[in-house]
């Protein structure tokens, strides 16, 4: 079986607004085959930026486009390409941008995978740990407490038994901070689990204190408080504050997440499968267990996450939980013509080969920007 074309298609809701909302668009990644076997993959990057990288034609031999690359290629060889992908693009690549458009491929090459040998990914990452995974619902902080609570009690009334909001208009004073947070708390009780995204929004020094601030609300984790960069503080911080540290989603190398671990000291990994492709995610999870550290999933798009997100917590013993984006839109929310099932506040494991969902052909057409 050979690869025969590497295809992308960039989707975005008719009007993006100004925040930081990652499901508003996203980049698909088709891979065909002379088999008539196809995979799909997705990347949660700057959609256009990650298309340049897999179309640029070839410079030399440690600068080139991906797609040239893997035309002609055995797409069971998922190993052998990851290490083919990375090589030549040393020179600009090594993170960022191109190790995602790098995560999308792999995803779908692990897709063609599955569906070849007639096994789910589960299985081909050595197999099912469980099969489920307890999900939280996942939002965007609203512009206002009120309209905040009332989507956080549609997550406790949908059977959710954690939730977390994040980024704007929280962290921007001390005030507003706590009266979200103490809000939503009141609004969901006391067990239900909280975990709050600060989305960058301190230094270390504001963010002691906002920890300390937040003991009484009894949060499941703080996730994001500093800008990903920031390593000294995040080992500061990890040192003087009592609730769990998140951390993770922004990086897309092995080196970057063993950094985050020793040096930051984060509690809990997040690993977002559309930024690091299930051939690092599985290295990343094994680093962050022998360091006795737990890994959760990064999730803000869509099925094709979800479902790989699915596959990998499923595969590792130091799951913890998984993020679900419960955002609105039909990118976010109907994609698959197969979507991952729900019961009792589990994402229930697809038994099908490869990812076991598949993209809406409509919906692709009502959102691709050409």
């Amino acid at each position: 079986m050979k690869i025969t074309d590497v295809e992308t298609f960039y989707l975005a809701l008719p009007k993006v607004e100004a925040r930081t909302d990652s499901s508003q668009d996203t980049l698909l990644i088709r891979i065909s085959t002379d088999a008539g076997i196809t995979g799909w993959g997705e990347v949660d990057s700057a959609p256009t930026v990650v298309q340049a990288i897999i179309e640029a034609p070839y410079s030399h031999t440690m600068v080139s486009g991906l797609k040239r690359l893997l035309i002609g290629e055995n797409p069971l060889e998922t190993g052998r390409l990851w290490q083919k992908m990375y090589d030549a693009t040393i020179f600009y690549g090594r993170t960022g941008a191109v190790l995602q458009a790098m995560a999308g491929i792999d995803i779908a090459l692990w897709d063609i995978k599955g569906k070849a040998l007639g096994q789910p990914i589960v299985t081909l990452l050595g197999g099912a740990l469980r099969d489920r995974m307890r999900v939280y619902s996942s939002n965007m902080f609203q512009f206002s407490v009120e309209d905040t609570v009332a989507r956080a009690k549609a997550a406790v009334d949908e059977g959710h038994t954690g939730v977390k909001f994040g980024w704007e208009p929280f962290g921007r004073d001390e005030r507003t901070d706590i009266a979200y947070v103490e809000a939503i708390r009141r609004a969901i009780g006391d067990d239900v689990d909280f975990m709050l995204d600060a989305g960058h929004a301190w230094d270390a020094r504001t963010a002691m204190r906002r920890a300390e601030l937040l003991e009484p609300y009894n949060l499941f984790w703080i996730e994001e408080p500093l800008h990903p960069e920031d390593i000294k503080g995040y080992g500061r911080l990890s040192q003087s504050m009592s609730q769990p540290l998140a951390a993770g989603e922004q990086d897309s190398s092995v080196a970057q997440f063993e950094r985050l671990i020793d040096e930051g000291g984060v509690d809990i990994v997040q690993i977002d499968l559309t930024r690091v492709g299930f051939t690092q995610a599985i290295r990343v999870a094994d680093y962050a267990a022998s360091r006795g550290r737990k890994v959760c999933n990064h999730n803000f798009t869509t099925d094709i996450n979800t479902a790989a997100s699915l596959h990998f917590l499923c595969a590792i013993r130091n799951a913890l939980v998984m993020e679900y984006c419960v955002e609105p839109n039909e990118i976010a929310r109907k994609l698959a013509l197969n979507p991952v099932r729900f019961e009792d506040g589990h994402a229930l494991l697809p038994a099908e080969p490869g990812l076991g969902v598949e993209p809406d052909p409509a919906i692709i057409e009502k959102y691709l920007v050409r």
